[in-house]
């Protein structure tokens, strides 16, 4: 069976999460505290974390940054009341695979566990590439013009959207659902600056501005 490991201290949410994740036909783990949750992560006993930011002893961020960092690849979606741009890049830098806001309803809550699990299913590994930039998928890899370039999950995740469609116009809606898994959020600018990380690594000319449509990857 498939179990969820929870990290969260406010019981009621904790309570409210796990019950619904197990009539959904999941097992579940609980902990109210970073490193405990840490430790459990660490250990593999989940498919899938998640990770309350504002954590006692130790917050979701630094949980995180410590899991990715002795190379736990486990999916995480980040808990948070904090719903600020800065707040939501920082968790997707640090490794989060989504990043849900509180107040948030069950059901989509679920659809997000579920997608984020078929994501972790390995698929078969292929390479894409397009002018002097290659993608190596099942290693997670990137060159420009045969020099290793380090991208961020999501900035390869990024960057594979724009190279299975080079020549098209894609939007910052569907950007944003694709790659990050969310519906649209005028307020938001996080594909904005994704696509400015991107430039900076795999080079300025490569993904145009279409004013008012999207970005394009030239």
């Amino acid at each position: 069976m498939t179990r969820i490991l929870i990290v969260e201290d406010e019981p009621r949410i904790a309570a409210f999460v796990s019950r619904g994740l197990e009539a959904a036909g999941y097992e579940t783990l609980v902990f109210e505290d970073g490193p405990e949750g840490l430790e459990s992560a660490l250990r593999g006993d989940a498919d899938l974390v998640l990770l309350d930011v504002g954590l006692p002893t130790m917050d979701g961020f630094e949980v995180l940054r410590e899991l990715r960092a002795r190379g736990s690849a486990v999916p995480v979606i980040m808990l948070t009341a904090r719903s600020s741009t800065r707040d939501t890049v920082t968790g997707l830098d640090a490794g989060a695979n989504d990043y849900v806001p509180k107040p948030f309803t069950f059901e989509e809550l679920l659809a997000r566990v579920r997608s984020r699990l078929r994501e972790s299913v390995p698929q078969p590994g292929v390479a894409i590439s397009h002018g002097d930039v290659v993608l190596d998928i099942l290693a997670r890899r990137a060159t420009v013009d045969g020099r290793e370039v380090d991208l961020s999950a999501r900035e390869f995740s990024l960057a594979e959207q724009f190279l299975r469609n080079p020549g098209r116009v894609l939007s910052r809606e569907q950007l944003l659902s694709r790659v990050w898994g969310l519906d649209f959020d005028p307020g938001s600018n996080v594909v904005d600056v994704y696509v400015r990380y991107l430039r900076g690594k795999l080079g300025a000319d490569h993904i145009v501005t279409v004013r008012g449509a999207g970005y394009r990857w030239e």
